[in-house]
């Protein structure tokens, strides 16, 4: 998969900016520049010294060496670099044209342009990180929460490498004392062996649940939490997501029905991203627009991962608000009743046949009345209220977890065959298909396909 060609691109956004870096790596990356850069200090710079900077301009070769801008040009020789080639940064003034202009001269003095991602993956090609560590540098750019920022920090400083290092290294244990056993049947003790590898199957198998357990935390790290805020007409959900945004993101009237389409905002709740949407108000309605509204307010709840009902304290239940109820079977869900500062018309002892009351939230949205109730509530839901990774290995990777549930398959077919006294070589067959499963998420063993799909999904120039 490594090509010899010597890469360029663009590493910083390409906008008005103070600085924009252009970056080289490959075996001609010094060659090229010493065709476009000329150094305040020609001595310095020709001594060739990794890990230098030098500042000069960078001159257009092809139209009598024309200065195109004052940069400060970096030089960093491999293997110690981030591609494991040699590197050179160009550190220019920012904005479009010039970094465009830079960018041009070096590809028609050799360079190639980078691919997606190409970067990273010549770091991975050349053994600089695993394909775990490489994802979780895409999934660092991509984080918009502290939580998520740690979590792949973890896994680029080699958390789930380490982990993943040592259940192969049990699995290859095992592996050696079945070896052991067919290779020199006259040592074998059949009944202690099979129960020895049992009993350490059953330890694979619990350290293999547990990281599994995390994929549900990790999901939520990564995607949010996708809240949905139900109810029928006027109840105040549109309030709610207002006063929770401190901003006026839904128009809010008198007017039954006035939203007719789910909106959708994200706020970040204490490091995770909560993804809030107000959907239309429930109930029984003839104008054609509103019905589809009101059809995928249902279909929001059942895809959700968090239903906030709310219900209004001023009004006596009716049938949409037992409907609502009713669609809360199974979910996580918080019932809110709003309007809490007015006078009480809503029966309790109705709710309760449908929820626990004691869990019931008292707001006034339209005065932020006890909201931090409702987000403490969430958190409670989720996290148990402590919001923390404290350096935990986190699955946030469905590839990751796909590997692992395979993995662990094959690991209980081994328990299994174990149990049936099944012979050995067959064991070793299932332990050997986990084993390439566990590979797959460091990249020890897998396609080229897969790898050249994987980062395709990163930016160009990282």
């Amino acid at each position: 998969m490594l090509t010899n060609n010597t890469i360029c691109a663009i590493s910083t956004a390409l906008s008005p900016s103070a600085i924009s870096i252009v970056r080289m790596s490959g075996s001609d990356a010094l060659d090229i520049a010493r065709k476009v850069f000329i150094p305040v200090n020609p001595d310095r710079f020709n001594k060739f010294e990794s890990h230098t900077i030098h500042y000069g301009n960078i001159v257009d070769n092809f139209n009598d060496n024309k200065v195109l801008d004052n940069v400060l040009l970096t030089y960093m020789k491999g293997p110690k670099t981030y591609t494991g080639e040699d590197i050179i940064e160009i550190n220019c003034h920012g904005g479009t044209y010039v970094t465009k202009e830079v960018l041009a001269l070096l590809l028609k003095n050799g360079a190639s342009m980078a691919e997606a991602g190409e970067f990273t993956k010549r770091s991975f090609l050349n053994g600089k990180m695993d394909l775990s560590q490489a994802e979780a540098i895409m999934d660092l750019i991509n984080s918009e929460t502290k939580m998520f920022a740690e979590s792949s920090i973890n896994q680029i400083r080699g958390s789930l490498s380490f982990y993943i290092k040592e259940m192969k290294n049990e699995v290859l244990n095992i592996l050696s004392k079945i070896e052991l056993n067919i290779d020199y049947p006259e040592y074998d003790e059949p009944e202690l062996t099979i129960k020895e590898i049992k009993d350490k199957l059953l330890v694979l198998d619990s350290k293999l649940d547990d990281i599994l357990k995390t994929s549900d935390t990790g999901k939520i790290i990564k995607e949010g939490i996708k809240t949905a805020i139900v109810g029928k007409p006027n109840v105040g959900k549109s309030s709610l997501l207002n006063n929770i945004l401190k901003e006026e993101r839904a128009i809010v009237t008198d007017i039954p029905g006035t939203t007719r389409d789910t909106v959708e905002e994200t706020i970040n709740l204490d490091g995770i991203p909560l993804k809030l949407i107000d959907t239309a108000g429930i109930r029984r309605a003839n104008d054609e627009v509103e019905k589809i509204g009101i059809e995928k307010s249902k279909d929001l709840v059942s895809s959700s991962d968090l239903v906030i009902a709310m219900f209004d304290k001023s009004r006596e239940l009716s049938d949409e608000d037992f409907e609502i109820l009713k669609l809360l079977k199974d979910k996580k869900s918080i019932v809110v009743i709003n309007k809490s500062d007015l006078d009480s018309k809503i029966d309790i002892n109705e709710l309760g046949k449908y929820i626990n009351t004691d869990d019931i939230i008292y707001i006034s949205a339209k005065n932020d009345l006890h909201l931090t109730s409702l987000e403490d509530k969430i958190k409670t839901l989720f996290f148990n209220n402590d919001i923390s990774i404290n350096n935990d290995i986190i699955i946030t990777n469905i590839r990751h977890k796909d590997s692992l549930l395979k993995a662990k398959s094959y690991i209980n077919e081994a328990i299994n065959e174990a149990s049936n006294n099944t012979p050995q070589d067959l064991i070793a067959i299932k332990l050997e298909s986990a084993m390439a499963e566990l590979s797959l998420i460091t990249g020890e063993s897998i396609s080229e396909e897969v790898v050249n799909a994987i980062f395709h999904n990163f930016c160009v120039g990282k």
